[in-house]
């Protein structure tokens, strides 16, 4: 007997491979999940100039890079920006200045297909092949009600839908799926530590390569040891351990020759 329901993952056209070049761009989520690759010794940027919830801020984060990624995510709050009436521009933050100066207003589903093709655009003029994964975000938006928060996602998956580029449902996986309070953060809005892990497995269970998923069985033990804390860190033993551990990890990173280990 069945007792919930899994959401389908279309399979994409390609996968990611051991310590890949990556960027993730968006939402708080993106931070979340970002942050769980970067663990897994992705070479990860993630949201280099803050977060950005809605497309419009994702095109500005885009815009100002000038760099070439092999994958990127993009995870998409909100469809509501916030316009600076002086100038009439979409800001990406109102850096605590009064609400008067602004005006607030929901883009189409049109006009957050358009910002996000016109991301994509600016990713594949500085690399051709890139591979973009599109997110919706599964956080939820009380500021703008509850119906207002479903109205805003709706907008987003419609946009996506309009793209039609690489989709992983982040946001489904959490309502659909896991579908409980108890997978939730306190504030009952963003998703719990678990919630996390358990969508960060799903996409590696899609998008990792074989050499990916034989890289993280060498990697993880290797990273539990690196953060033991030991009760003398000046005795015998833990100095052979950590001679250990510096020989397997010189002898991973000569097998996986973009794994950074000066900064572990």
């Amino acid at each position: 007997m069945e007792f919930r329901t899994q959401v389908d993952i279309v399979r994409p056209h390609f996968q990611i491979e051991p310590c890949e070049r990556m960027l993730f761009v968006g939402s708080c989520f993106a931070d979340e999940m970002g942050r769980r690759f970067a663990e897994e010794k992705f070479r990860a940027t993630v949201n280099p100039f803050g977060v950005m919830y809605n497309p419009a801020s994702i095109l500005h984060t885009i815009e100002r890079l000038d760099e070439a990624f092999e994958t990127v995510v993009l995870t998409l709050g909100t469809n509501h920006v916030y316009i600076l009436k002086e100038s009439g521009e979409i800001v990406d933050n109102c850096a605590k200045r009064p609400q008067q100066l602004f005006e607030e207003r929901e883009l189409s589903i049109d006009e957050c297909a358009d910002y996000l093709q016109k991301a994509i655009y600016v990713l594949r003029r500085h690399n051709p092949q890139v591979n973009i994964v599109l997110t919706v975000s599964p956080i939820r938006y009380r500021k703008y009600g509850y119906h207002g928060s479903q109205l805003s996602k709706a907008t987003l998956l419609l946009a996506v839908e309009k793209v039609g580029e690489n989709y992983f449902p982040a946001y489904e996986i959490l309502n659909d799926e896991l579908r409980d309070y108890r997978f939730y953060k306190p504030d009952m809005l963003h998703p719990s530590d678990q919630a996390v892990e358990y969508i960060y497995e799903r996409f590696a269970e899609t998008y990792f390569s074989r050499a990916t998923k034989d890289f993280l069985k060498e990697w993880t033990p290797l990273k539990a040891a690196l953060q033991h804390r030991p009760f003398d860190a000046e005795s015998e033993a833990y100095q052979e351990f950590c001679s250990k551990i510096k020989l397997r990890l010189e002898a991973l990173s000569k097998k996986y020759s973009d794994l950074a280990i000066d900064n572990l």
